[in-house]
């Protein structure tokens, strides 16, 4: 009995349950054709649970089918199922082992570039530069020679107060300081004029060192001097000076915007559709057959890098492409709705460049055949002088 268990440890054996109202007679009908169950427990009165041996799993089935008993699988025991078992493992194991050499030999190289730091200045500029200097993606760590990359950036630009590259992980962080624009300093102790910056018809002018040149109500250019750099006096001969004062001008800023009478313009339906790929490094697989199936639309990309750990990304990126149905429409504007598109759109335009109280905003429209052109002139009080050294 003892060999015959081994036995069938060795080939294998089935724990499983035996159901139906002549559990007897199929126990019988086994004993008879030696067929060894063990480990017998009666569960109910027409339900028992026992261990089988594998070869004979399919002579019993037989002889349960004869005496109406229907027999379940539970569990599988035995060397083979245990071989099977690690057999799986071992290949699971290898498997791993090759993922870990190659997120190992992929941990060598730069996937990523990040810029930190940016205000006014495009964060591609910095990555573009950074990339004609040696960092790229997929870029050897070991070749990167930061300090020599930093001083070769901080010499080619001037925008640029601080920059520092580090490498962490995949990843290549740069981080940089924009330089302030500093206004051109006038050295205190030189001699200097004050000039107009602008054409301008002049409003208000005083000095408090320097010979005033122009009165209120003069037309001055750009580069006429408004205040001179020296004095003179009844009892003193001509002296330079470094001049101080203030000048106030009259400045008109004119903008001209054209808007046409019928516009064709893009509508979003609010039918929308998505499609995926994947992305390594250069290499892109599209998970979708065709393109989108709106005859016309608007498409926003968007992207994420696979990162598996702070600062650990791989050369994979997924992409989302959203799909925005539009149509043509086709709008008619009349002639008050182009002074205010019109107005609207140059008043956009000249909100930065207008630096100063403006007193008066004129508005014209001038019909033509198939649009409107729509004038707008600003007459702003600025202050219109600034010092200019003078050279002898």
């Amino acid at each position: 009995m003892q060999f015959k268990f081994i036995g069938n440890y060795i080939n294998g054996y089935l724990k499983v349950e035996i159901e139906g109202y002549y559990i007897e007679r199929f126990i019988n009908a086994c004993m008879k054709n030696d067929i060894f169950l063990w480990g017998i427990i009666r569960k109910k009165q027409t339900l028992i649970q026992a261990k089988i041996g594998l070869q004979d799993i399919d002579k019993a089935k037989e002889f349960a089918k004869e005496h109406g008993c229907r027999i379940e699988t539970k569990r599988q025991r035995g060397l083979p199922f245990l071989i099977e078992r690690y057999k799986k493992r071992k290949i699971f194991f290898i498997l791993l082992f090759i993922v870990i050499a190659l997120i190992f030999g992929l941990s060598k190289f730069i996937w990523n570039i990040e810029v930190v730091g940016c205000e006014n200045i495009n964060s591609e500029e910095i990555i573009n530069l950074v990339k004609e200097n040696g960092i790229k993606i997929g870029k050897y760590k070991g070749s990167i020679d930061t300090d020599n990359i930093v001083n070769k950036i901080r010499i080619s630009r001037d925008d640029l107060a601080w920059i520092g590259i580090d490498i962490k992980g995949t990843n290549a962080i740069i981080r940089i300081v924009e330089a302030e624009s500093k206004p051109d300093i006038v050295d205190e102790n030189s001699f200097t004029n004050i000039v107009a910056t602008k054409d301008a018809v002049i409003t208000n002018i005083s000095a408090q060192n320097g010979t005033i040149m122009v009165q209120k109500g003069d037309s001055v250019k750009k580069g006429d001097v408004l205040i001179a750099g020296y004095m003179e006096g009844k009892y003193t001969d001509k002296y330079y000076v470094n001049s101080n004062g203030e000048a106030k001008g009259l400045v008109q800023y004119m903008q001209t915007e054209r808007i046409s009478k019928k516009e064709t313009k893009k509508r979003e339906t609010g039918n929308i559709n998505t499609k995926y790929a994947i992305k390594f490094n250069n290499f892109r697989i599209n998970f979708y057959k065709r393109l989108s199936k709106f005859k016309k639309y608007d498409t926003i990309v968007s992207s994420k890098k696979v990162e598996l750990f702070s600062n650990f990304y791989l050369p994979i990126e997924l992409l989302k492409f959203t799909n925005y149905e539009v149509e043509d429409t086709v709008v008619e504007h009349d002639l008050e709705d182009a002074k205010s598109l019109g107005t609207s759109t140059i008043e956009d335009k000249m909100k930065n460049l207008i630096n100063g109280e403006v007193i008066d905003k004129k508005i014209d429209v001038t019909e033509r055949e198939s649009s409107y052109e729509i004038k707008v002139t600003y007459s702003v009080i600025e202050n219109i002088g600034t010092k200019e050294e003078i050279k002898f």
